[in-house]
């Protein structure tokens, strides 16, 4: 980290090293949060708007969720941001929730008003379909694959219908937890088909006719690369567009062999930069350096 921090210091504007009375805090909260590159992601896009604010790691216990959130606000936090396991444990606790945080369930994003409110914000959603746009996919329209039934399918999957994708197909092991998240979803986008099929049986039937897929499971993620959430009997094909949440490593072995049948492929790295820029904005008003978050996370992976 202390080689990360050096880099970023040469690629904008110098770290500011000092906190003041007049220092605006912002934060993560989760358990544990050591391997996050939040803080230097967010801290470099403080230094490059040359904003007295600072974002620092707060690991805190599944047992004493109630009383961080509350700590937010006693303290005079402006926000802060919530990774696992706390997505869905700090909902209870706070004043209000955004439509989107209420329809995936989970916050990953608390903004504290002028009032000391704390209101709960999904990002997730908006950065996935913000990276997606970015480079060059626009889901609109589109029949769409989904791997997996956790917490960031359900983002993933609100996200797709939000932006008016023509069809969602989820695979899941458990179809039963598949269907249950498909089934809240309808209810909010009833005119967006969506339908659960079973992992591995359902992939050969599902992926010729998808023209976005997206995983949505951790398999392939850093240490356990030989992991893979498809069926290697069944051919990518050079139209479609395969979007990765796994971020680390950069290229996934679902990506590698996406790429070898000429689809389109994209790692998860836009997704975690788009939902942070956006979480900034949210807390600081002000347009967040997109490209200073990118080089700063490129950092800490080497890339």
């Amino acid at each position: 980290m202390k080689q990360a921090n050096q880099s970023i210091t040469q690629i904008s504007s110098p770290l500011p090293t000092d906190i003041t009375a007049k220092t605006t805090l912002v934060g993560l909260i989760g358990w544990p949060i050591s391997h996050s590159v939040s803080p230097v992601m967010h801290n470099a896009a403080f230094a490059e708007l040359r904003l007295n604010w600072r974002y620092v790691p707060l690991p805190v216990r599944p047992e004493r969720v109630a009383e961080a959130v509350a700590g937010v606000r006693a303290l005079g936090l402006r926000g802060v941001n919530v990774t696992v396991p706390h997505k869905q444990a700090v909902m209870p606790h706070l004043d209000r929730w955004s439509p989107a945080a209420a329809a995936i369930g989970a916050v990953n994003t608390i903004i504290v008003g002028a009032d000391g409110e704390l209101l709960g914000d999904n990002t997730d959603a908006a950065g996935f379909v913000t990276d997606l746009r970015a480079n060059g996919v626009h889901p609109a329209g589109k029949r769409v694959l989904v791997l997996g039934a956790g917490g960031s399918a359900r983002a993933v999957v609100y996200g797709l219908a939000e932006a008016g994708c023509a069809s969602i197909v989820l695979l899941n092991r458990t179809v039963d937890k598949a269907e249950s998240l498909l089934a809240a979803m309808r209810e909010l986008f009833p005119a967006v088909p969506m339908l659960a099929r079973p992992f591995p049986d359902g992939v050969a039937e599902s992926a010729a006719d998808a023209e976005l897929i997206v995983n949505c499971t951790s398999l392939g993620m850093s240490p356990n690369l030989e992991g893979l959430p498809w069926d290697e009997d069944v051919e990518f094909a050079p139209g479609q567009t395969v979007y990765d949440l796994v971020y680390n490593p950069a290229v996934t072995r679902l990506l590698q062999l996406a790429s070898v049948d000429g689809a389109t492929v994209i790692g998860g790295l836009g997704m975690l930069i788009h939902q942070g820029a956006i979480a900034f904005e949210r807390w600081t008003g002000e347009t967040a350096p997109v490209d200073v978050m990118r080089r700063a996370v490129n950092v800490v992976f080497d890339r």
